[in-house]
């Protein structure tokens, strides 16, 4: 095997392991909350709508752990340890001043959003109060996510898979412990019932959070950190370096909510056609993803070897690394073509048990195929471009994807509306027709980004030496 393609693979597979326990953290929440009332529904609820209150919270601080991982893997490349530990330090620098906003903010953020977020009063209640318990793990969450980029531009992924595993291992058991309670021998534990979920992602947090911080000293105490003196903290926040930090974060900030804009945009569309074309949505969402979480590995690998290469100024193992990243990641879309064609029905009864929502699903189940060809070379080339910090790119890219999405959207409704009216289109035909509008304008602005990051790449990435 290659040297180049070992690399690739020491990057990938540590990112994927890690990566495969993200979803079992969700499902034990929900487990957990379905069996700690007679009331399981509205338990389930409040989790879910709480979840997503902090998925649109912290997805809106993606650019401290893709910024960070950029600028890291780049003066790795110059082998500059110096300006490694400063990056470090500016990105904690700042997670901590967000979370510590986070914090003030958090009863305005939870009145406005549910503003907008429709709920029955009783889940609104369970989800605020998971919301105020969960807002507390805030320093821990924006510090993991720079450490964690700041690895993986050190060329680290174990220490991130570490991490990683530690955050999600711990909150499956801790938020077992503490809403179910234990007894073992003498010792027992009632729980803390529903609470206990959010208490249990609280002290999952800060757990990797500490493992982190000794990994950081353990590995990187003497030959990095050391070469930052105290007084010169003091500077971190100034110079070329730090404008350059901002400017790029700004991008994938603006990059984050277009993020935002296509993933709501999705749900709240789905939810215009019925409690089980919503079900359908979401569950195939779920089964598409499946495939992200393996090729993130090597987008992981593109951002950490390009940003390396590009600091090292070596051409030629830059278009091979991005040439080699591209074989593999293919290699793996083929793969997971194969899965979803023989394997889509199993993975769907998997995830549901109810007849009505596996019928409607199987005509949607040709949309599986399309996502690993077409995710695939979106979400490298995102890796990619990360490792050049090629902001500008990725921004641009997610502003050209919503015009894609929203662009078909409208004018596949459009189409769907006159054929209605010309009697071409039976109406009872319009909710699924509809929902393959929809399916297609997401596929639409993966598309778009997979064009317009290949037309920029030998400008942005190849020409960065």
């Amino acid at each position: 095997m290659k040297p180049i393609n070992k690399d690739i693979l020491k990057l990938a597979i540590p990112s994927i392991l890690a990566n495969i326990t993200v979803p079992l953290v969700g499902m034990v929440d929900i487990a957990v909350a379905g069996h700690l009332d007679v009331n399981a529904a509205t338990m389930i609820g409040g989790i879910a709508i709480g979840s997503m209150l902090f998925d649109l919270l912290y997805w809106n601080f993606g650019f401290l752990r893709v910024g960070t991982g950029g600028l890291a893997a780049q003066a790795y490349g110059r082998g500059d340890r110096k300006e490694c530990a400063r990056i470090l330090a500016r990105a904690l620098g700042i997670a901590l001043a967000c979370a510590l906003v986070l914090i003030a903010i958090q009863w305005i953020f939870v009145k406005a959003a549910f503003l907008v977020v429709d709920s029955s009063p009783e889940v609104q209640t369970l989800a605020t109060k998971y919301f105020f318990i969960r807002i507390w793990a805030a320093p821990a969450t924006l510090s993991l996510m720079a450490l964690k980029g700041w690895f993986i531009g050190m060329q680290d992924s174990v220490s991130a898979m570490a991490t990683d595993m530690t955050v999600n291992g711990m909150n499956v058991l801790m938020s077992i412990i503490l809403s179910l309670g234990f007894a073992v021998g003498g010792l027992h534990y009632d729980g803390m019932g529903f609470t206990g979920v959010a208490a249990g992602t609280v002290v999952a947090q800060y757990s990797g959070l500490t493992v982190a911080l000794l990994l950081l000293l353990w590995k990187y105490r003497k030959n990095t950190l050391s070469t930052l003196a105290l007084p010169e903290l003091r500077g971190l926040f100034k110079g070329d370096e730090t404008r350059r930090f901002f400017v790029m974060n700004a991008d994938l900030y603006v990059r984050s909510l277009c993020f935002i804009a296509i993933y709501i945009g999705f749900t709240i569309i789905s939810a215009r056609y019925g409690d089980v074309l919503l079900a359908v949505s979401s569950i195939l969402m779920k089964l598409l993803m499946i495939f992200s979480y393996f090729t993130d590995g090597f987008a992981y690998a593109g951002e950490a070897l390009v940003g390396k290469y590009i600091g090292a100024r070596d051409r030629g193992m830059l278009s091979q690394s991005i040439r080699w990243i591209f074989v593999w990641s293919m290699g793996l879309a083929l793969l997971f073509m194969g899965v979803y064609h023989f394997a889509g029905m199993p993975l769907l009864r998997m995830m549901t048990s109810d007849a009505s929502v596996i019928e409607a699903s199987i005509a949607f189940l040709p949309w599986l195929l399309l996502m690993p060809p077409v995710g695939c070379a979106a979400f490298t080339w995102d890796g990619i471009f990360i490792g050049a910090t090629a902001s500008k790119g990725l921004r641009n890219s997610m502003f050209w994807a919503v015009v894609a999405f929203v662009s078909v959207w409208v004018i596949g409704i459009l189409c769907l509306t006159i054929m209605v009216e010309r009697q071409t289109v039976a109406p009872d035909q319009c909710d699924g027709l509809a929902m393959h509008v929809l399916m297609a304008a997401y596929f639409a602005h993966l598309l778009a980004r997979t064009v317009y990051l290949t037309a920029k790449a030998r400008k942005s990435v190849l020409s960065a030496i």
